[in-house]
């Protein structure tokens, strides 16, 4: 009867075991998720401030943001470029 004692005792450890490393993984998934809200909060605000700046300062721009002011500028002109080449082909 040893040999089934030592046995049940082995399982119920083994069973504590995987039951506590999933509850472990779980909270670590949990975590994650948190962590990845926050972390999508932070870069849609960091471009909420960005577009403010822009907005503000564009025409402007302090010496440290003059290429990427630029670059949006350059951007917003290509797409009215295509947009004005699609409505020519379209015969809008």
């Amino acid at each position: 009867m040893e040999l089934f004692d030592r046995i049940g005792e082995t399982i119920s450890t083994k069973g504590k075991e995987v039951t506590d490393k999933a509850k472990d993984l779980a909270e670590v998934a949990n975590l994650k998720s948190q962590k990845h809200t926050y972390e999508e909060l932070i870069r849609k605000r960091y471009i909420e401030i960005g577009k403010i700046y822009y907005e503000k300062h564009g025409s402007m721009p302090e010496e440290e943001y003059e290429d990427a002011c630029r670059d949006i500028e350059n951007a917003q002109n290509s797409v009215i470029d295509i947009e004005t080449r699609i409505r020519e082909i379209k015969g809008i």
